[in-house]
């Protein structure tokens, strides 16, 4: 029974912890492997799914490195899913307590199934780049859903009231802006990559467009978050928003790598360890992204809480004149 209650605790405990950075480490870690699956040529490397091959659940001899490859990237689904089962056990009796976590812990465990599913569609279709992009998404989507879970099981706290984004109107439009366009440039990211030259396997065709000019229209929401990024920063230090300031001060420095690399790996002809890094960055990015509007709808909460204090201390209370 001590055992389960270790498992299943009613509030946030270490194991809570250790295991949300489990949950969110596996995540990203995988998008790694995934990579890897890509830019090796790996992606059929086990040319059929759920089974490796027709007649075998595991790569064979003859399949060479690209059969193991890509049977190791299938096997971290795996490890992914018990990460994904655990974190909701250690959360789901936390349910009536206000912290907000066994939602996020379900759908990751959710999407982490989806995934798997759309995973094997990209190997039924021969890596078709449209399905190889959402299957990217859909990491970026579970990565960031798992950074929010962990930051609110970080802090502990009840989640704010609705409305209390109102504490902070400003800081919290700009997160939001700070966010769409984040997105943005990943999906457009993930279009160049689908118009570039590492399809994954010899026989994987591209989407179409022309990577050189994709290349450029990557660029243009990059450099529009750059500018969202200066002013929410501007936004955020003039304010009362210490959590905000932390980790927006983090999501910035990522974005300005993820930038840096990006150039870089365009005008060297996409290295695959620029492009690996590149990739595992952008899930980083919305990792940091997710933090960052956690805290800022905390901070704006106790923006509205500090007004409200203030405008009580301000009341003048005048006598009742007697009926």
């Amino acid at each position: 029974m001590s055992f389960v209650k270790a498992l299943m605790p009613d509030h946030v405990t270490p194991w809570t912890r250790v295991i949300a950075w489990v949950n969110l480490a596996v995540n990203i870690i995988i998008v790694g492997t995934g990579g890897l699956v890509r830019l090796t040529g790996s992606g059929l490397g086990c040319p059929t799914w759920p089974m490796c091959t027709d007649d075998s659940l595991v790569p064979t001899a003859e399949m060479g490195i690209h059969g193991i490859i890509e049977f190791g990237n299938r096997t971290l689904t795996g490890v992914v899913v018990v990460a994904a089962l655990l974190t909701f056990l250690a959360v789901f009796n936390t349910a009536r307590t206000g912290l907000g976590l066994v939602i996020p812990s379900l759908w990751v465990g959710s999407l982490i199934i989806v995934q798997a599913i759309v995973g094997g569609i990209t190997v039924l279709f021969h890596l078709d780049p449209r399905i190889v992009g959402v299957h990217f998404l859909f990491s970026a989507l579970i990565v960031g859903i798992a950074a929010l879970l962990l930051q609110r099981v970080r802090l502990a706290e009840q989640l704010p009231r609705r409305g209390a984004t109102k504490g902070a109107p400003g800081m919290w439009a700009m997160a939001i802006v700070v966010a769409v366009l984040t997105w943005i440039t990943e999906v457009v990211g993930v279009l160049t990559t689908g118009a570039g030259p590492h399809a994954g396997d010899s026989i994987a065709a591209r989407n179409g467009l022309d990577a050189a000019i994709m290349q450029h229209v990557h660029a243009w929401p990059g450099y529009a978050l750059v500018v969202a990024l200066a002013i929410f920063l501007v936004v955020v230090f003039r304010g009362q928003y210490p959590r905000t300031r932390r980790s927006s001060i983090a999501l910035s420095a990522i974005v300005v790598v993820q930038i840096g690399v990006g150039v870089f790996q365009a005008r060297t002809g996409l290295p695959i360890w620029s492009v690996a890094l590149h990739m595992v960055l952008a899930v980083v990015t919305i990792a940091v992204l997710a933090v960052v509007l956690v805290n800022a709808r905390r901070d704006a909460a106790a923006a509205l809480a500090a007004d409200g204090d203030q405008g009580s201390k301000g009341d003048v209370h005048l006598p009742v004149a007697s009926a």
